[in-house]
């Protein structure tokens, strides 16, 4: 059956108190992001003993990590800020063998200056791809040597942003240090919404022979709403990926609360990964037991 997780950013505390919140809600995996309050695990700060007592707190409390999260721009058109954001998830890459996952996760990233969400007109050019290409092939090769593996995040507005792109970078990218997190809400845009069953079929009889980790969010319509969208999830140092719920015709809130067909969704991924995590997000830590009360619903009337 498949195991119901959860994003550790979600709960803004120490170590311990993370891991005992986090049972106590009955999660038993989950997406680690690298931010309590008692460590100092900034850039350049990480270091194999911190993230072993990482791992073994989380295992002392039934919560083995899946894994890990190292979203950021990967294209910032920025050289330096770029080179910045790419040390960073190297360096979660080189440490992931310490953390009990090889599996680091982060989106294609886009080349606007201003958001890790917003479309750019290079992202859908050759010459953005070709950029985008070089920087996953170089982040496959670093996560293999170091026993990771690089999961991209498909996006809409991103580089790599539907089905047929995801689809080229594997085929162009076709290395073992590479993988796909399925989250089935990031192909959704104003056209296809409405086509809800014909585009989740579509994305699992492309990608299910790549998928290595679940995602359990919602999509919907934006109504009049179309800037970007963030959430105030009670922590003014959450990272944007934890705050962010969508932007222009398409918002994105916690998994039960919009349009996604979810007894397909899993009855797809249940054919090729019966075990895999299913790891919930975009919600704050009041809206927790609703949004894992949904979940496991949806697991146990489809049987997976």
């Amino acid at each position: 059956m498949m195991q119901t997780g959860i994003f550790t950013g979600y709960f803004p505390y120490d170590l311990n108190k993370t891991c005992e919140i986090i049972r106590g809600h009955d999660f038993n995996t989950v997406q680690l992001d690298l931010h309590f309050k008692d460590f100092d695990v900034t850039d350049g700060q990480v270091t194999p003993d911190k993230c072993r007592q990482i791992r073994d707190t989380f295992r002392d409390h039934h919560l083995p990590i899946c894994c890990i999260s190292a979203y950021t721009n990967i294209v910032h058109p920025d050289a330096g800020e770029r080179g910045k954001r790419l040390d960073r998830l190297k360096e979660i890459l080189a440490h992931a063998q310490y953390l009990g996952s090889p599996y680091v996760l982060s989106e294609t990233g886009t080349f606007d200056t201003t958001s890790d969400w917003v479309h750019h007109p290079k992202n859908k050019t050759e010459e953005g791809w070709e950029d985008c290409r070089a920087v996953i092939a170089d982040l496959a090769q670093h996560a293999y040597d170091h026993g990771a593996v690089f999961l991209l995040e498909t996006y809409v507005n991103n580089v790599v942003g539907s089905v047929e792109e995801t689809l080229r970078m594997f085929a162009e990218v076709d290395h073992p240090g590479l993988g796909l997190v399925m989250d089935p809400t990031n192909y959704f845009e104003a056209h296809n919404i409405n086509e809800m069953d014909r585009t989740l079929n579509h994305v699992f009889d492309a990608l299910s022979d790549r998928i290595k980790i679940g995602h359990a969010k919602d999509v919907k319509r934006s109504g009049d709403d179309k800037a970007e969208k963030h959430s105030d999830i009670g922590d003014d140092t959450a990272a944007e990926s934890h705050t962010f719920r969508g932007v222009g015709e398409i918002e994105l809130p916690a998994p039960g609360l919009g349009e996604l067909n979810y007894d397909l969704y899993f009855q797809r991924l249940a054919k090729k990964h019966p075990n895999i995590p299913m790891i919930i997000e975009h919600l704050d830590e009041a809206d927790v037991p609703r949004a894992k009360q949904f979940i496991d619903g949806k697991l146990r009337e489809n049987g997976v």
